[in-house]
């Protein structure tokens, strides 16, 4: 009776290490952005990229948001007013590129989630990283935020957020399960 407690026990043990383990790999790397509701005559919504950049200033992609509707590929030209984004690794991007790029958000609040071991962040060397995110808008204006972050990120540490001045809102990054 002993013994087969023991083994039931042991798988029970085994099985929850497993569960953990799997749970501990799903993570996702959360950014939640908002775009502000500007009051000017002329609208038209953001073109956003978000990176993570180490110390040496390397670039790793994480979302960009521009108009890929427009006909014969036009809005990749407005790309470079990310001028920040576009000096970190956004020239050589060849845009679209599937899991980053999207079409542009209006005003709210967006979300985005990167499953971290399915993605460039499961080769990122621990370390000091900004979390940076850029906005441009056609007549309109243009800015930068960060987040300065330490990688791995601890969930003890989080959430981190800035909060823009015009063009962006309140960024925050979270680390869900």
């Amino acid at each position: 009776m002993e013994r087969k407690l023991f083994k039931s026990l042991t798988g029970l043990v085994a099985l929850v290490a497993l569960f953990l383990a799997m749970g501990a790999q799903a993570q996702s790397l959360q950014v939640r952005i908002e775009i502000p509701r500007l009051n000017v005559a002329e609208y038209h919504k953001p073109y956003v990229a978000v990176w993570l950049e180490d110390e040496s200033r390397s670039a790793t992609q994480i979302a960009v948001w521009y108009d890929v509707e427009m006909r014969n590929n036009e809005g990749e030209k407005w790309l470079k007013d990310l001028r920040q984004w576009w000096r970190r690794g956004g020239r050589s991007l060849d845009v679209p590129v599937d899991g980053i790029t999207s079409a542009t958000y209006g005003p709210g609040e967006h979300a985005l989630e990167v499953a971290i071991e399915s993605s460039d962040l499961a080769k990122l060397a621990p370390g000091k990283y900004r979390l940076r995110v850029e906005a441009a808008r056609e007549v309109g204006g243009r800015e930068l935020v960060e987040i300065p972050l330490t990688w791995p990120l601890e969930k003890s540490s989080l959430p981190l957020s800035v909060k823009g001045s015009e063009e962006l809102g309140n960024v925050r990054v979270a680390l869900l399960p």
